[in-house]
């Protein structure tokens, strides 16, 4: 149930831009809902052969999904893995980094100054007073100072958010995903999952939810927040005897490594506020009609959220929504069928039509994760948002 304006703001940011290897186009709009609270990252030279994109759909606020936005990229470049060549094991690293970085007197200061103007005001104010304390006194240098202050003890924000990023170096994309945002790719014009979307129903959710004491009530984690995973809401994450990935909520995200090929065709990441309305099939079929007669990417974007926005206020196409577009420089095949094979039921990752298998997410990295069957089920028919039911 969410707060909704008048009229929607359709207003849009878009942004489009490209290196040697992708190029890629973004839009959000606020829509019907009375605040902001996506965010979204689109750095194509994080380093010289790597891209990183993701998208952060906040709930219960704005904080924590622009807190991601600015930092989770750079935890991803810092962790000492991202240095071995271990894309995955350091963006894993870097989704639980962000709800330790969000406690104490340096997070409640950083929330503060990207929350409204008031707590901007005073975060400023206490960042003059409240020196920061570099080093953990053993000469080592901190990149993340712990500062004294009267919010010393801050728990971490109640607020929280989704995380669903693709790293691209070379021929490889890496996808880490903790929430209901989704990446999916085309693969020959066929939408293949590459994210799951983590629902508290979901039997590998319910039973983590459950041995930590929590309950799933109207399928909400205790009957409050729709999702089984996402970084920050705090109060969740209180079980001081169990470790980070097994509490009632967690950041920890799933990871799928992905071989690309001349198969593939381009990468969308997506807030739910668009999958509510479109399948992954339907998107992709829809982007294919589009690319046809329009080159800027950013205008895809654009043409996709107004297509989900609803007429009227409530239900579904009434939510924020942003979608990053990442076009693969590789050619796209002409005439092949966008139904060689069954596409997957929506939020599952899916079997891939190449040689090699699409893998599961979790395989390696994610302990809470599990191998998933493809899927033989068929995505639903094409509905316009107006016929869209409830939101979440």
């Amino acid at each position: 149930m969410g707060i909704y304006l008048s009229t929607p703001k359709t207003e849009k940011f878009s942004e489009d831009g490209e290196n040697i290897k992708v190029r890629y186009g973004l839009s959000s709009m606020q829509g019907w809902r009375a605040t902001m609270e996506d965010a979204h990252a689109a750095i194509t030279d994080l380093d010289a052969s790597t891209s990183f994109f993701g998208v952060y759909d906040g709930h219960g606020g704005k904080v924590v999904a622009k807190f991601c936005a600015k930092y989770l990229h750079q935890q991803v470049l810092k962790h000492e893995a991202y240095l071995q060549g271990d894309i995955g094991t350091s963006v894993q690293k870097a989704f639980f980094r962000m709800d330790e970085m969000m406690r104490g007197q340096r997070g409640w200061r950083e929330l503060a100054a990207l929350g409204d103007r008031l707590n901007k005001f005073t975060g400023m104010i206490e960042g003059l007073i409240w020196s920061p304390r570099n080093g953990d006194g053993n000469g080592n240098t901190d990149d993340w100072a712990f500062e004294e202050g009267p919010h010393s003890d801050f728990p971490g924000p109640t607020s929280g958010s989704t995380a669903c990023v693709a790293i691209i170096r070379e021929n490889q994309v890496t996808v880490a995903n903790a929430g209901d945002s989704r990446c999916v790719i085309s693969r020959k014009g066929q939408a293949y999952n590459l994210s799951r979307d983590h629902k508290p129903d979901l039997e590998i959710e319910r039973e983590r939810i459950l041995k930590a004491g929590g309950f799933i009530h109207a399928g909400r984690v205790n009957g409050s927040l729709n999702l089984a995973r996402a970084i920050g809401d705090m109060e969740f994450k209180q079980n001081k005897f169990l470790p980070a990935e097994k509490q009632v909520v967690t950041a920890d995200p799933d990871i799928n490594i992905v071989e690309l090929c001349d198969d593939d065709d381009f990468i969308v990441l997506a807030c739910d506020g668009v999958w509510d309305c479109m399948s992954s099939q339907q998107l992709v079929d829809f982007i294919h009609e589009q690319l046809n007669s329009e080159s800027k990417l950013s205008v895809v974007c654009e043409r996709v959220l107004d297509r989900c926005l609803a007429p009227t206020a409530g239900g579904e196409g009434c939510d924020n929504m942003t979608m990053i577009l990442v076009q693969l420089k590789k050619p796209i095949l002409s005439g092949a069928s966008p139904r060689d094979e069954p596409s997957a039921s929506p939020g599952e990752p899916s079997a891939s039509p190449c040689d090699e298998p699409l893998a599961s997410p979790g395989d390696e990295l994610s302990a809470s994760s599990e191998k998933l069957p493809a899927s033989d089920d068929v995505s639903a028919e094409s509905k316009p948002a107006a016929e869209c039911g409830s939101s979440s």
